[in-house]
């Protein structure tokens, strides 16, 4: 609003109160870059003291681009798609433009729903973790888009951006291994989900490069929930009553966070009788008890890189190429480490 006349300030306003042309501010306002500095301040100065707010949809219809990005991931209520979605958004406003999010709940056909609201709705390009089996099927909505997540893999010839599972996995095994957890249990998702055999070929070639026989380590499938991680743990409490250390590596924090109420709904402490291992690094691993040690896909990384990768994508610069984020150890108290254990009783005999 004009802070003067009390109705919506127009670019008219500002050059007035620049004293400026109409023209000289609007080549301001588009980041021209012949313009003198003196011009560029009491452009600023007018804009601030009138209220100026661009008209979005106006300069898209001239510019050819909306300002408007989409983004559809499959669970919004997952902690570290939250993440990706703010790692998204901050990049947006970094560049300008604005996010409109979605979440697919793993359905094609919502997929497909929420791909065409964002045709309709004009955005510029589309990040997208797909559902759909067929490329073919985001081809058809005819925007720039960059795949993101595990399942992006499927198409390695399209821009794509996600965690270094392979990296991520073998860091935890290396840890677990260290601390003396030769043989650990393993709670992984469903079947029918990419990110699974991903998961578990990765713990597998990790197995045979030691010279250990992946066969041997058990498993329990469940979703990637907290209700699935704690049933999984229960499960594997049953089936475990020899008395030894029980080791666990989850495939995602959800899981791992249902595991340690299942240990403690057994009765049993982690990590004294059992360890954990998580896997994304949501934040709430940090307010658990134990602290949940995880190895950390960085989701806000994941989603400024995918923007950047989008504009390039928009702009017909992209390699397409996937582009890989480290994972990394966040240490807390969920791991117990039986070398030090096993010390402190010779200690204790001693």
């Amino acid at each position: 609003m004009n802070k003067d006349t009390g109705r919506r300030a127009t670019i008219v306003d500002v050059a007035k109160k620049a004293g400026l042309s109409k023209s000289t501010v609007a080549r301001v306002l588009a980041g021209s870059s012949n313009i003198s500095q003196d011009a560029a301040e009491r452009v600023q100065a007018a804009v601030l003291a009138t209220g100026y707010e661009r008209n979005h949809l106006a300069v898209g219809m001239r510019s050819g681009r909306s300002g408007l990005l989409g983004l559809v991931i499959p669970d919004i209520t997952n902690p570290f798609w939250a993440e990706v979605a703010r790692g998204a958004q901050d990049q947006a406003a970094r560049q300008g433009v604005s996010l409109l999010v979605f979440s697919s709940d793993w359905d094609a056909d919502k997929e497909a729903a929420h791909l065409r609201a964002l045709c309709q709705a004009r955005v510029d390009g589309a990040i997208i973790n797909p559902v759909a089996d067929n490329l073919a099927d985001l081809d058809r909505f005819g925007m720039p888009f960059v795949l993101i997540g595990s399942s992006a893999e499927r198409f390695p010839d399209t821009s794509s951006v996600g965690s270094d599972i392979v990296q991520g996995v073998r860091l935890g095994l290396d840890v677990l291994l260290a601390q003396g957890h030769v043989q650990p249990a393993l709670i992984l998702g469903p079947k029918s989900r990419l990110a699974r055999a991903r998961f578990l070929r990765a713990v597998h070639e990790h197995c045979i490069e030691r010279d250990v026989d992946p066969s041997i380590l058990i498993t329990e499938d469940s979703d990637y929930t907290v209700e699935g991680g704690r049933s999984a743990m229960k499960r594997l409490l049953q089936a475990h009553q020899n008395g030894q250390h029980l080791a666990v590596f989850c495939a995602n924090d959800l899981m791992a966070l249902g595991g340690i109420l299942a240990i403690r709904d057994a009765g049993l402490s982690c990590p004294q009788d059992v360890s954990i291992l998580g896997f994304d690094g949501i934040p709430s691993g940090a307010f658990s008890w134990p602290g949940l040690t995880t190895i950390e896909k960085d989701g806000r990384r994941i989603g400024s890189t995918a923007v950047t990768a989008l504009y390039a994508e928009i702009a017909g610069r992209a390699e397409h190429e996937r582009i890989y984020v480290p994972c990394r150890l966040l240490e807390r108290g969920s791991l117990a480490d039986l070398s030090e254990m096993a010390t402190a009783r010779l200690a204790a005999k001693g």
